[in-house]
């Protein structure tokens, strides 16, 4: 059985502690980091170590978008930031359609073969000006363009054997401050957020979206509660209204905008979250929360729908061979192209702390 905690392990080896957590029943899957990578053979090593410990083997998870928020470069095709999907669609939207297939495959392909199971990607946010985190990580402003490009990058990813996974519902693109830092606050109602931030959402869950991140977003006119701890977005407009049927991912607990008071625990947010709806918690670069949180739920299974969902997001076929891969003239074309997009330097923050 697959628990409902993804956390993370301390270095490029799964120490005694690390296989101890990842033994208990609570725990689920693993998100890794730059810190966890050396070159492909060792990060190979390291996810079949990890899925040999438990049948049905643990998820394996990173953030591998592109631009700022790539975890693995070394030996890895440096993917754009997805922004710039979004600008050449303004001037050729066939090619940027095109694009955004081949940004997934070389995304999929690469993870794939060194058994990684899934990325959290397509950002489906909305590019906005005064989003800082958010920023060039959109692939565009306007949600029928986010939507459409979007579509092209899940397909690509499905055809490639990879779940997708979108965030960060139901939208963080409209608010100005980090949630890494603090609680943002949305002050718009209902009806704005379903005219706009919404619609990329409904449409890739249409076309099949496996998982979806929840904000850690105030929207005070919807509820009182941010997104991730919020029965009314996760069960009457997630599953309700859109019909999600696939995993419902909280985005990291130990995060300031998870927080809820200067006295609350660890445990308490896990809770919330649970009973909120989500499936899946993540708990990043706080050993110390990863045990209370497990301390708190016990051993026994509670979740019998994450359970059959869950199945669903491991690698699907056969996993390419990495060397076989970057012989083939499939991944010399794209790796060409990508490597001809003009990047921006100063974007790439490599923070290991900077959770999608």
């Amino acid at each position: 059985m697959l628990g409902p905690l993804m956390i993370d392990i301390e270095g490029c080896t799964l120490s005694p502690a690390d296989r101890e957590l990842l033994r208990h029943p609570q725990v689920g899957g693993v998100i890794l980091f730059a810190r966890n990578y050396e070159e492909p053979a060792q990060l190979r090593a390291l996810t079949e170590a990890i899925h040999a410990l438990r049948e049905p083997r643990l998820l394996i998870a990173v953030d591998q978008e592109g631009g700022r928020v790539q975890r693995f470069r070394h030996d890895f095709v440096e993917l754009p930031a997805l922004a710039m999907l979004g600008e050449l669609y303004d001037r050729d939207p066939d090619a940027a359609l095109a694009l955004a297939a081949d940004c997934a495959w070389m995304m999929a392909s690469e993870l794939r073969a060194v058994g990684v199971d899934f990325s959290f990607a397509p950002v489906l946010d909305l590019r906005m000006a005064h989003s800082a985190v958010i920023g060039d990580r959109a692939l565009h402003g306007e949600p029928h363009t986010v939507a459409r490009l979007a579509q092209a990058y899940v397909g690509s990813l499905h055809a490639s054997g990879m779940v997708a996974v979108g965030k960060h519902f139901p939208g963080h693109g409209c608010v100005a401050a980090d949630s890494h830092h603090e609680l943002p606050v949305d002050e718009r109602d209902l009806y704005d957020i379903e005219q706009a931030d919404l619609l990329p959402f409904r449409a890739l869950v249409r076309a099949g979206l496996e998982g979806i991140m929840m904000a850690h977003v105030l929207y005070p006119r919807v509820d009182s509660v941010a997104a991730g701890y919020s029965r009314r977005w996760i069960g009457e407009v997630l599953r309700g209204d859109l019909r999600f049927e696939g995993v419902v991912f909280s985005d990291d607990l130990s995060m300031a905008g998870a927080a809820l008071g200067a006295a609350s625990s660890y445990a308490e947010r896990a809770e919330l979250a649970l009973a909120a709806g989500c499936d899946v918690l993540l708990v990043c670069n706080r050993r110390d929360a990863v045990v209370e949180i497990l301390d708190a739920l016990g051993r026994d299974a509670r979740f019998p729908s994450t359970q059959a969902r869950l199945t669903r997001m491991h690698g699907r076929g056969a996993a390419p061979d990495l060397a076989s891969l970057h012989a083939s003239s499939r991944w010399s074309d794209v790796a060409a192209r990508l490597g001809d997009l003009n990047r921006c330097p100063e974007l790439e923050l490599g923070d290991d702390n900077l959770l999608a």
